[in-house]
């Protein structure tokens, strides 16, 4: 590919992401804007900026990497990622947004009372945002090497200060607007292009088609430990994502539950569009470049087809078009994650210090820079696997502590930070062990490959027997009556915001927050 058409798309795509975010900025000016957008985003609108941030590296590039080198196996990680959407639409979107918090931790120490739940809450917060921002650096790094050549820390520095910027200038109101527009801009990345390559491929024999028909390619199940893994990691995608704080914090910005469902409701129909098309790529690099599975750059598959297939002009502005569109998945998940652990890490660590607006910057700055050093310190992952651990620790930390928070009034405060504790700590020696390469052959290995099968039921179990072993005269029913109650009955719903307290609150305090 001609260098120069992958340089034009990686400024464009930086240079419209800027000027959106400087448009946000002008409409920018209270906590309530860089935290919930002021809660006055529209479901429509909403669930593309949900879309925008959600379809991350992994799903951009990622997917079609695993299907290339993995096969029918790989197909659970879209309908995962997609399906989680179902169970927070079910159980957790209408009653997070009635909670009225900003944060998981907000939620935390709203429903159970507990200075050392929101602690707890708020290191995970971080360790998730963590996970998911590094592979995202990663991806930059990759697509821009690919594109042009360039070292991979060029893409992961420049796409970290691109996403401080817009962040760090309009909050959550100015990041809304460029991920809905970068939703649809990496739905038509991906649409064109591969239009264009399946009529080349029906029009040409290729004779390297029969790698379509290898067994163990076609048919899913067929590794060792294939069942263990394959339901460890559709446990993980299933519940993980209404564990991921990103994802969580945009229910806030809805004006009340009813547009928290709608919003859920049209994100499925916008994810079932997108995830219709990586296989595709895997599939078709699979016949033009089956190479990139030898030399383990199958991450990269999306990005090589069009040059591969088509060639000259019309193979570099493809090209050019999905570099667009993978730098758009980097910067809209990027500066989603940012927000969510500059808005936690402002909270707890410096709203004393310093006010609203100023300590969200200072986070956020904090936290782009600080995963930008982790990330060009680390050897990296597969980009897809290492989204798949962080939503395993989602999925074994918040997920126990939403459902039970929202559904069960037994759960505890000791009990929210014995099953926190558990589940993180599990899940998260896995994910570190996999990380450095240390996993161990054998079931033992599985297990900490796909750690959810084990920490999620961890995660429940020990909230639920602590809860039930440390029962105490807690008055939980005006809570629970805020959470599931319909927004038209008369009732405050004023947003919960602790302002950094960290002793535990009593009863009457927060009959008297309601």
């Amino acid at each position: 590919m001609n260098p120069l058409a992958g340089v034009v798309a990686f400024v464009a795509v930086s240079a419209v992401t800027v000027g959106i975010g400087a448009f946000g900025l002008r409409i920018s000016r209270t906590t309530g804007d860089f935290y919930v957008a002021s809660r006055t985003v529209r479901p429509l609108a909403n669930a593309s900026a949900i879309g925008g941030e959600y379809l991350s590296a992994a799903s951009f590039l990622g997917v079609a990497g695993l299907v290339l080198t993995r096969g029918a196996d790989s197909l659970w990680y879209p309908v995962g990622w997609t399906a989680g959407y179902l169970v927070l639409l079910v159980f957790v979107a209408a009653p997070l947004r009635r909670s009225g918090a900003y944060t998981l931790p907000d939620f935390a120490q709203l429903r159970v009372e507990s200075a050392r739940a929101r602690a707890v809450s708020s290191v995970l917060v971080v360790l998730i945002g963590v996970l998911y921002l590094v592979p995202q650096l990663q991806g930059a790094g990759l697509t821009l090497r690919t594109l042009t050549g360039a070292p991979p820390w060029v893409g992961e520095v420049t796409v970290a200060l691109v996403v401080l910027l817009i962040v760090a200038s309009g909050g959550m109101r100015s990041i809304t607007l460029v991920q809905a527009f970068q939703y649809w801009l990496k739905l038509v990345a991906l649409l064109l292009p591969v239009c264009f390559l399946l009529v080349s491929w029906r029009r040409h024999a290729v004779p390297t088609a029969g790698r379509l028909e290898v067994a163990d390619w076609v048919e899913p199940l067929g590794g060792p430990h294939a069942l263990y893994l394959t339901y460890s990691l559709i446990l993980a995608t299933f519940l993980g994502t209404m564990g991921l704080p990103h994802v969580v914090v945009r229910f806030y910005t809805n004006r009340d539950g009813r547009a928290a469902r709608r919003t859920t409701v049209a994100v499925l129909g916008l994810l079932s569009c997108f995830y219709l098309l990586p296989p595709l790529y895997g599939v078709l690099g699979r016949v033009y470049a089956f190479d990139l599975v030898a030399s383990g750059r199958g991450d990269s598959v999306v990005l090589e087809l069009p040059s591969r297939v088509l060639g000259g002009t019309g193979g570099d502005l493809l090209t050019a078009l999905l570099g667009a569109g993978a730098f758009a998945a980097f910067l809209s998940t990027s500066s989603g994650l940012v927000v969510s652990i500059g808005g936690v890490v402002s909270q707890d660590l410096l709203s004393r210090r310093l006010d609203g607006v100023l300590a969200f910057r200072v986070a956020s700055s904090l936290g782009a820079l600080v995963t930008l050093g982790l990330t060009l310190a680390s050897s990296g992952l597969a980009v897809a696997h290492a989204v798949e651990l962080a939503f395993a620790v989602a999925a074994s930390t918040f997920c126990p502590l939403l459902l039970l928070g929202i559904w069960w009034r037994g759960l505890t405060a000791a009990g929210a930070v014995a099953g926190l504790v558990a589940g993180g700590t599990l899940s998260t020696t896995g994910v570190l062990m996999t990380m450095f390469g240390a996993t161990p052959p054998g079931w033992p290995g599985a297990v900490l490959a796909q750690p959810a099968l084990v920490t999620v039921p961890v995660g429940f179990a020990v909230m639920t027997a602590v809860s039930l072993v440390t029962r105490r005269p807690l008055q939980v029913s005006v809570t629970m009556v805020r959470l599931h109650t319909p927004e038209h009955l008369p009732l405050d719903r004023g947003t919960y915001h602790p302002e950094a307290r960290r002793e535990e609150t009593g009863p009457s305090e927060v009959a008297d927050r309601v």
